[in-house]
């Protein structure tokens, strides 16, 4: 097992922050909502994933100039190509006109490690997967913190025996896309919150940031009790005016149409937690192809937020979106910690 770096020690000093503004790819992240939760006193993440290199670069930037606050920034961490292309074409046959190419890329993950390495933020940390040691220690010796997303105990003991500094532990509850390391439907995958945080911690006293429907103190405390360093929270910053969100979608979160969420691979291949809506409905049968029908379906999701067609939009959120407020981030940050 790798020795503790010194970058572990600053990552347990953030942590007692308390409060974690998750990185949520494609859009509710912005450069103002982790500023305002760094002004706040919690720890935000920019969301590196689906940008290029240097637009990810420009944001930690933009950060850095408007705060003296710390931060960090997730990176999404590849998969390879979808192997069976005849399961691939009947799936991408079923979406219709207007898709896109159903293309394969690996989100620019050398060139954003190497950004993180010239320009290292407080914390990098990694979701689908862990990243090779040689990885990990560059960033420590850069003086970037290194996390992990882990969703079961296997992940996170792979994830500490890499060196890893500190790990994400995503409950099923959680919204957007489930972290887990391998695409797949095997059994195990649908860890409750709280029984993972014990799970993982009989497995590595790496310390652990509680993710997965935490939307108010209460949750915040539990999580804490149960014997995590801090709580990540997502949807419950996503009708915020600093959220990135599509106007739809923030409204949607409120919306008596929409009662329920489920666990789909329809808007991307990968699983992903979602408002229950038609095109959910439609497409139970996603293969898992992740980024091929993400890439696919992008100009169909755009299409559907322009004519405000929320049946088709990707309404990504947690277990508990009802309970997202729509006040100002620092009110939220406030609320989180009671």
């Amino acid at each position: 097992m790798p020795q503790p770096s010194p970058a572990r020690d600053g990552l347990l000093d953030l942590l007692r922050r308390r409060i974690v503004v998750a990185p949520m790819a494609g859009g509710p992240t912005t450069t103002g909502l982790v500023i305002a939760a760094a002004r706040a006193g919690a720890l935000g993440f920019l969301a590196a994933g689906y940008k290029t290199p240097q637009a990810m670069a420009a944001e930690l930037s933009a950060v850095r100039a408007a705060t003296a606050e710390p931060f960090g920034v997730n990176v999404f961490i590849p998969g390879r190509p979808y192997p069976d292309a005849g399961t691939l074409a009947r799936y991408l046959d079923s979406l219709g006109p207007g898709r896109g190419e159903p293309s394969w890329d690996d989100d620019g993950f050398d060139g954003k490690v190497a950004a993180l390495l010239a320009d290292p933020p407080a914390v990098t940390s990694f979701t689908f997967g862990c990243p090779a040691p040689g990885v990990i220690r560059a960033l420590q010796q850069a003086g970037s913190a290194v996390v992990v997303t882990a969703t079961s105990p296997d992940e996170a003991l792979t994830a500490a025996e890499a060196g890893a500094d500190g790990l994400c532990v995503q409950g099923y509850e959680a919204g957007a896309h489930r972290g887990t390391f391998v695409n797949d439907d095997a059994p195990g995958r649908d860890r409750g919150l709280l029984s993972l945080i014990g799970e993982v911690a009989a497995v590595t006293d790496l310390p652990q940031i509680a993710a997965g429907g935490i939307m108010g103190p209460r949750q915040v405390q539990a999580v804490l009790a149960a014997g995590a360093a801090a709580a990540q929270c997502g949807t419950a910053f996503l009708r915020s005016p600093e959220s990135g969100a599509h106007p739809l979608h923030k409204a949607a979160l409120a919306d008596s149409r929409y009662t329920a969420t489920t666990v789909t691979r329809a808007f991307s291949g990968r699983p992903a937690r979602g408002l229950v809506n038609e095109f959910i409905v439609e497409h139970a049968d996603a293969p898992p192809a992740y980024p091929e029908i993400n890439n696919a379906t992008r100009p169909l999701r755009a299409a559907a937020a322009a004519s405000g067609d929320t049946g088709r939009m990707s309404l990504f959120a947690g277990q508990g979106f009802r309970l997202a407020a729509e006040l100002p981030a620092a009110e939220i940050v406030s609320r989180l910690r009671g």
